[in-house]
C-alpha cells in the first residue's frame, strides 16, 4: 500500500519505520529537508506525485486539524490516521461527520488491553483505577525537554493531551463518562508551562467509580490499571507487561511496535473494531476540555457530559 506520513518527528519516525516492515511503500511531508528517498516539503505535492491510499498525521498536536482540513480540501479520499490527541483545542474540532478518520491511541492494540477488555465483558464494574507517570526529562534524552512541545501548552502539550491514552481507555471499556471532577496544572519545577499532574474523579455509564492520575515527575515509569469488579479484580501493568486476575499473573510478551503495527494493519484491512474513529476521538478532547474547566475553577465544581444526559 501506498502511505504518506506528514511529520518526522520521533512519532513520525516510528510510523514510517512499521508502514515500511509491514511491505508499504512510504512517502514522507517534512518541514526540514531530509536525507530520504520520497521526502517532500508540502501535501500538495506529495499527493500529486505519490497519490497514496492511507496517510497519517504526526504533526505537532496544534496542527493536527488544519493538516486535516487541508487533506481533505485536495481531495483524498482513503482513510487518515491522526496522532493523539485529536487537536490541542476542543473548540478547534470541526462538526462534520468523517468517516474513514481514526485517531491514533494504539493503547487499545496493545495484548494486555485487549486482554482485560475481554475479561471485563459480562462484570458489574464497580471502581477503575489508572495511573500513568513518566518523568519528562527522560523521554527524549537526546533532546532538551524544555524545546519539547510537550512542555509548551500552545502546542498541545501536558499530562491531560501526552498522556490521553488513558482517558481514552477508560471512555472506551466504560462507555463513555456522565461526570468529571478534577485537579490539575503546573506544579512541579518542571521549566515548562504546560500542565505536568493532573487527577481525574469520574463517573462512568459503565463503571460506578473512576479515578486517573497523570503526571510528567515519576522518576521510575509507572503505567496501570485497576479495575474492581463484584467477582474479581484485575490488574494490568503496563510497563513491565503484566496482565493479573485475583491472584494468578500472566506476563505477556509482545515488542514496543505491536500494538502500532496492529493498528496500522485494521486500518488496512477495514477492520474498525478496536479502532478509535474521528467521533471517539472528538469524545476524548470532549473529557479533556471538561477537566481543564473543574480543575481551574474556585470550586472544582462537577461538570456534566451533555451527550450523555
Amino acid at each position: 500500500m501506498r502511505t504518506l506520513v506528514i511529520g518526522y518527528g520521533s512519532i513520525g519516525m516510528r510510523h514510517t519505520e512499521v508502514l515500511s516492515n509491514l511491505g508499504c511503500t512510504v512517502s514522507v511531508v517534512s518541514k526540514r529537508k531530509l536525507n530520504i528517498e520520497r521526502c517532500y516539503l508540502n501535501i500538495k505535492e506529495a499527493l500529486e506525485e505519490e497519490e497514496p491510499e492511507y496517510i497519517i498525521i504526526a504533526t505537532k498536536t496544534n496542527e493536527h486539524i488544519s493538516k486535516l482540513i487541508e487533506i481533505k480540501q485536495l481531495g483524498f479520499k482513503g482513510p487518515i490516521l491522526i496522532e493523539k490527541p485529536l487537536s490541542n483545542n476542543f473548540e478547534n474540532i470541526p462538526n462534520d461527520i468523517f468517516n474513514n478518520i481514526f485517531v491514533a491511541y494504539n493503547l487499545r492494540f496493545n495484548p494486555l488491553i485487549q486482554r482485560l477488555f475481554e475479561e471485563i465483558q459480562g462484570e458489574y464494574v464497580i471502581s477503575a483505577q489508572a495511573y500513568v507517570g513518566q518523568y519528562l526529562p527522560n523521554w527524549r534524552p537526546s533532546c532538551d525537554y524544555r524545546k519539547s512541545y510537550s512542555s509548551k501548552k500552545a502546542e498541545g502539550g501536558g499530562v491531560l493531551r501526552d498522556l490521553s491514552h488513558e482517558l481514552d481507555i477508560m471512555n472506551w471499556l466504560f462507555g463513555g463518562w456522565s461526570q468529571i471532577t478534577s485537579i490539575g496544572g503546573h506544579f512541579s519545577e518542571l521549566e515548562i508551562d504546560s500542565d505536568d499532574v493532573f487527577c481525574l474523579m469520574l463517573e462512568m455509564n459503565k463503571c460506578l467509580v473512576a479515578t486517573v492520575q497523570l503526571n510528567y515527575l515519576d522518576r521510575v515509569s509507572r503505567r496501570e490499571i485497576i479495575i474492581n469488579t463484584n467477582n474479581h479484580v484485575f490488574r494490568v501493568d503496563l510497563i513491565k507487561n503484566i496482565f493479573q486476575k485475583d491472584n494468578d499473573e500472566l506476563v505477556l510478551e509482545f515488542d514496543t511496535n505491536h500494538s502500532y503495527r496492529m493498528q496500522h494493519k485494521a486500518i488496512m484491512d477495514n477492520n474498525n473494531f478496536y479502532l478509535c474513529n474521528f467521533e471517539s476521538g472528538k469524545d476524548v478532547m470532549c473529557l479533556i476540555d471538561a477537566a481543564e474547566k473543574s480543575a481551574y475553577t474556585e470550586n472544582k465544581i462537577w461538570i456534566k457530559n451533555e451527550k450523555n444526559l
